[in-house]
């Protein structure tokens, strides 16, 4: 602890707290005493691991799962040089503070909180491999070489050669399917790392996936949450962008990262050749029939999997157009049209506004009921601690209050968010009231934990409010309730036989599970032994059972080699992007990497 000591001109009584419990700890682990070391920790606690320690992403629940980890792990993972960062924090019994630490093949940054003399959770995260460190700052190299170079090639000429070359008569080490945001912040980390990375995608162009949206579509993320890695928006960036502003940024982004992306190209089948430990890989890009043989094959496809199409009795004879609400194409075309939404999350809220902004007369189809916050009261009691201009001025930085928002265990994540939503419902008690004497079925998730729970727990359920409620309570967006009987010739039926006419409808009915795109493209065999993606375990409504600790699959080892998926909001595809790029490239580089805990499964979709 020296170097720290020598750091802060003067320690506080939290500031030795914490030295002194890491260098028990340490001392511990140097021992290779995990007894010794969960000792350490209070009766309830929490060890969470982004790959530094246990090369997954994997919570630890109690002393007894840290004692086994630790006794698995420490041999190969030799763990040292634990110190504070910064000065530690106290509050309401609780000291804080940043940790860095070693190990024999990486650098960590972690967070720890203290109860007393005893950890309550602690974060440990990977940052970056020894020898082979990002090249940036100091690392940055040159770009030119000062002399006299016979046949010196330009960057553009060497730039023009890499993409010529990768795909064609090299391989990429990983493939990337999906070039959306997840796609393009794993391939700009890759590419800092030196992993040869190949992106490819339907559209005919980076951030089309943005572009071809409906008109009124904005990010209903604000702005700190959403940046890309190493490249921030600017700071005049609209805290809530226009979907081509983003798609324009996505686009460029590719072209100043230097991403080997593949537009105009469909991927029709994956298999796993064990014996070449490879993927084979066929596709079609711009109508030539190519096989790729990646060592690594990721499935950034979103967090959603394949668009869910119901059917319901009827779909085939209905005389007007219907589509999924991924292809919802804009209200423009349908002014005096009676139109029907099926469904009541974000998108079916936001297209609803659009038909009605369009001269359209919509109904919105209430199937179950649905968790609605203001965009304003998300941003100031949930998300204004940690992404915020007023949190920048406090020195949270966005990797600071990413690794915060990590630091936080799912199991009692909960915890910290329902008085944050029972300070919603009186701050927007008239809202609310409004949404509900116009007939619209509230909730707060199952217990009253919010948005945010929602998204981790199903991915779906709720609404970020930014106008469409206003409508539903004046009465210009209609509700109807219950569920889909049959889809007559020019009308919706339910369940309780009411008739909406329609001329079209929009089946805003969500996503299947990630590991649907696996069935696709790889085989319904592989899907299974993945299993489902995203999800706690939390047994709440549509997240069974049992409790998992960590989203199911995402950004981790999976149950089939050399398998992976990267999906989420942008916040997560930055933050989640470096752990799976430092997997991918400790994997390519030889190093040894086992896995701890690797999840089972216990869902097919």
């Amino acid at each position: 602890m020296d170097a720290v000591v020598g750091k802060l001109e003067r320690l506080s009584p939290a500031d030795e707290r914490v030295i002194g419990w890491l260098d028990r700890f340490e001392a511990a682990l140097s021992a290779r005493d995990a007894a010794g070391a969960a000792e350490l920790f209070s009766e309830t606690c929490f060890w969470r691991d982004l790959v530094a320690f246990t090369w997954n992403i994997t919570t630890l629940e109690g002393r007894g799962a840290i004692r086994d980890m630790l006794a698995a792990q420490l041999g190969a993972a030799a763990p040292g040089s634990f110190t504070l960062e910064e000065p530690a924090s106290e509050a309401d019994g609780v000291t804080e503070a940043w940790i860095a630490f070693e190990t024999a093949t990486l650098r960590g940054r972690g967070y720890l909180r203290l109860k007393g003399e005893e950890a309550w959770t602690l974060l440990t995260a990977a940052r970056e491999l020894k020898g082979f460190e990002e090249p940036g700052g100091p690392r940055r190299e040159r770009g030119v070489h000062h002399g006299v170079e016979p046949g010196r090639r330009s960057w553009s000429e060497r730039r023009r050669d890499e993409e010529a070359e990768l795909g064609r008569t090299r391989q990429p080490y990983a493939l990337v399917v999906g070039g959306g945001q997840g796609g393009i912040a794993l391939g700009a980390r890759l590419k800092r790392l030196g992993v040869p990375a190949l992106i490819v995608d339907k559209h005919d162009r980076p951030g089309d996936q943005w572009r071809s949206r409906y008109k009124s579509l904005h990010l209903h993320d604000p702005v700190w949450y959403d940046h890309l890695p190493y490249l921030p928006f600017p700071d005049h960036w609209p805290v809530f962008a226009a979907k081509d502003k983003v798609g324009d940024w996505l686009e460029m982004y590719t072209k100043v990262m230097e991403l080997n992306y593949w537009s105009r190209t469909e991927v029709h089948s994956a298999r796993y050749d064990e014996s070449a430990a490879e993927w084979v890989v066929e596709l079609t890009r711009d109508g030539e029939r190519l096989t790729l043989r990646p060592k690594q094959l990721v499935l950034a496809t979103g967090m959603s999997g394949v668009p869910n199409l119901p059917h319901y009795p009827g779909m085939e004879r209905f005389a007007g157009e219907s589509h999924h609400s991924s292809r919802h194409p804009g209200g423009e075309a349908y002014r005096g049209k009676r139109a029907v939404v099926i469904g009541s999350n974000n998108s079916a809220h936001d297209i609803c506004a659009d038909f009605y902004e369009n001269g359209a007369d919509v109904t919105m189809v209430q199937r179950s009921s649905t968790h609605i916050v203001k965009s304003d009261t998300l941003m100031e009691l949930a998300l204004g601690g940690l992404y915020s201009e007023e949190a920048l001025a406090k020195g949270i930085t966005t990797d600071k209050a990413d690794m915060l928002f990590a630091s936080v265990p799912y199991r009692i994540m909960h915890e910290f968010h329902v008085p944050v939503y029972e300070q919603a419902k009186v701050r927007d008690a008239d809202f609310y009231a409004r949404l509900e004497k116009a007939g619209f079925r509230l909730d707060f998730g199952d217990d009253g934990s919010g948005l945010f729970m929602k998204y981790l727990r199903r991915g779906s359920g709720y609404y970020i409010d930014v106008g469409a409620s206003d409508l539903i309570a004046d009465g210009k967006i209609k509700l109807a309730h219950g569920k889909v009987q049959e889809i007559a010739e020019d009308a919706v039926v339910l369940d309780d036989g009411t008739r909406l006419p329609a001329d079209v409808i929009v089946y805003a009915t969500g996503y299947g599970s990630m590991n649907g795109w696996a069935a696709k493209l790889i085989s319904q065999e592989v899907a299974d032994r993945v299993g489902k993606c995203w999800g706690l375990g939390s047994d709440t409504t549509k997240d069974p059972g049992p409790w998992e600790g960590e989203l199911r699959n995402m950004w981790k080892p999976t149950r089939q080699d050399a398998l992976w998926f990267h999906g989420g909001n942008l916040h997560q595809s930055r933050h989640y992007s470096l752990y799976l790029a430092l997997q991918l490239k400790a994997r390519m580089e030889g190093l040894d990497t086992p896995v701890y805990a690797l999840a089972e499964t216990h869902h097919a979709a």
